[in-house]
């Protein structure tokens, strides 16, 4: 009798423990509530040491003083865009499996350039625009969020606000309860019909404020006395080109840079669309009961640098300076919201970028004399077909190309009765001969895989066949693109900030080398679940000791 009690008490004593185990993260401590990752567009690491002393207690420093630091983290990107970056933190692979190679690529078969989210199977939510036609679909990967809610049955929330639509779209995944961006047509934050069936009371209300309409007709001011940002560059530097290449120096009158564009872009600049950013997520975490039970729900909070003006003021700048001020203090003051809803102990918090930030070429070279220029892309493929009409006749032998690859014409190739991966090799090593290019690639020496590190690795990591170009190029360090009249926001840094806070992280200063594949088993570990399948990264061991 005493055995069969002894067998039902071990029994039990098992069963208890695994139920324990389950509710644990990786490190054997209670896992958290909710996860928030916090993402900011075009984040230099630097900007933190930089603008140290000008920073407030409870944002940038409560994060780097009180949480683990990692100090040399790369995206190895050979594209650096918001959804190839956003796609590969949170999938935990490179673009060559995941796939989102860039923000568009050019589709063979729809003989046009495609956006990475646009789906026209879906609708807007929220609003009379086609701004919400989009969907993960062509993301070809497993995100930690779509995981999070597979293991958890579906009872984890999974929810994310963001700017711009990839960076929302890719940090949610294909298994989300809601993602949420901001719509430059109607200046209201918005979803997708593959999220969203009923757009929610809440944000109905949220958008009835007029966040983008009532703050872009306030001019943007300093937070604080130009006097103080010595940290960055005068206001009127002569080299900042500015908006619309003459508007460098405040006050900036962003109601009038509106009447230019017709639309809200402009806001999505401004420190205002941060602000905006943050009261929503605060109020999403409210209104979607994030937290309220003991499954860990995941929260990502995606905001910018100046977003597509990153280039037009550059890291160096007063405005961009000004930016991470105003950032910081909406940091602080959401970060603080969180903590009063959930604890400090219940809520893990990471912060990342999905981009990082170059300096202009013009300021490389009249400050600092640096060899760097721009890549003038069109002169380039004037003289490629130049070229390749000299070599093989005639025609229209590119089909389309972009800012670092060629699309050549297969059709026409066929039907000439040509070598393709002549035509090819013959393309990549013309251009390998211009100022400015580092090394060009053609597609099918990509194709059979390599674990290149070093100048290929990017090259190998990004390319996706009938994604990726006929020949893939590089830019030499500094080096940038640039079009007569077409905007570039072009970046060649690939450090990016890494931090962790909150549950059962310690302070501590981490300076391994890790890469932003790491991200997602990590947090797999912290959280005591499986990593997506096919995760190339490693756990940052660290944060584990």
């Amino acid at each position: 009798m005493k055995a069969i009690f002894l067998g039902i008490f071990i029994l039990a004593f098992t069963f208890s423990t695994q139920m324990v185990k389950a509710q644990q993260g990786g490190n054997g401590e209670t896992k958290p509530k909710v996860v928030v990752g916090i993402v900011v567009e075009n984040m230099r690491p630097d900007y933190v040491q930089r603008f140290w002393n000008k920073f407030q207690d409870g944002g940038f420093k409560k994060l780097y003083s009180q949480g683990a630091v990692c100090t040399n983290v790369k995206l190895t990107l050979h594209s650096q865009n918001y959804a190839s970056g956003t796609a590969t933190l949170f999938t935990g692979v490179h673009p060559s499996i995941h796939g989102i190679v860039n923000n568009t690529w050019y589709d063979r078969l729809k003989k046009k350039e495609v956006e990475c989210t646009e789906d026209d199977y879906y609708i807007t939510v929220g609003a009379d625009t086609e701004e919400g036609n989009a969907s993960p679909v062509q993301l070809l990967s497993n995100t930690i969020t779509n995981n999070l809610k597979i293991l958890t049955q579906g009872k984890s929330k999974i929810f994310s606000a963001a700017i711009n639509r990839e960076s929302a779209i890719f940090s949610a995944g294909h298994a989300a309860d809601g993602a949420y961006w901001f719509d430059v047509v109607s200046g209201r934050m918005i979803s997708s019909s593959f999220y969203v069936s009923t757009f929610p009371d809440w944000v109905r209300l949220f958008n009835s404020e007029n966040y983008a309409a009532r703050y872009s007709y306030r001019n943007w001011v300093t937070l604080l006395p130009e006097v103080e940002y010595t940290e960055a560059l005068r206001d009127d530097y002569l080299l900042e080109s500015g908006y619309f290449g003459e508007f460098n120096t405040y006050p900036h009158t962003i109601s009038k840079y509106l009447k230019r564009t017709e639309n809200f872009k402009p806001f999505k600049t401004t420190p205002s669309a941060n602000l905006m950013i943050k009261d929503f997520a605060l109020q999403l975490m409210d209104n979607e009961n994030i937290g309220q039970d003991d499954v860990t729900d995941f929260v990502s909070v995606v905001f910018s640098s100046m977003d597509y003006e990153n280039g037009s003021f550059g890291p160096a700048s007063l405005e961009m300076m000004d930016s991470y001020l105003y950032l910081d203090q909406y940091l602080a003051e959401f970060i603080s919201g969180v903590e009063e809803r959930y604890g400090k102990d219940n809520v893990l918090f990471f912060l990342t970028a999905n981009t990082s930030a170059a300096y202009p070429v013009e300021y490389l070279k009249n400050e600092f004399h640096m060899p760097v220029d721009n890549f003038n892309v069109e002169r380039a493929i004037a003289l490629l077909t130049l070229f390749l009409n000299n070599t093989y006749g005639d025609a229209n032998w590119i089909e389309h190309y972009t800012d670092l690859q060629v699309y050549l014409d297969h059709d026409l190739i066929k039907q000439k009765g040509l070598d393709l991966n002549e035509i090819r090799n013959a393309a990549s090593n013309f251009v390998n001969q211009f100022e400015g290019v580092q090394l060009a690639m053609p597609s099918q020496q990509l194709e059979q895989g390599s674990s290149a590190n070093g100048l290929l690795e990017p090259l190998y990591t990004s390319y996706y066949k009938n994604r990726s170009g006929d020949f893939l190029y590089l830019l030499k360090e500094g080096w940038q693109p640039s079009y007569k009249f077409k905007k570039v926001n072009y970046s060649d840094q690939s450090h990016i900030p890494l931090v962790f806070y909150g549950a059962n992280i310690r302070p501590q200063v981490i300076k391994e080398k890790y890469h932003a594949v790491d991200l997602v088993p990590t947090l797999s570990e912290l959280l005591n679940i499986q990593a997506p399948d096919k995760c190339q990264g490693q756990i940052i061991k660290e944060l584990l000791k």
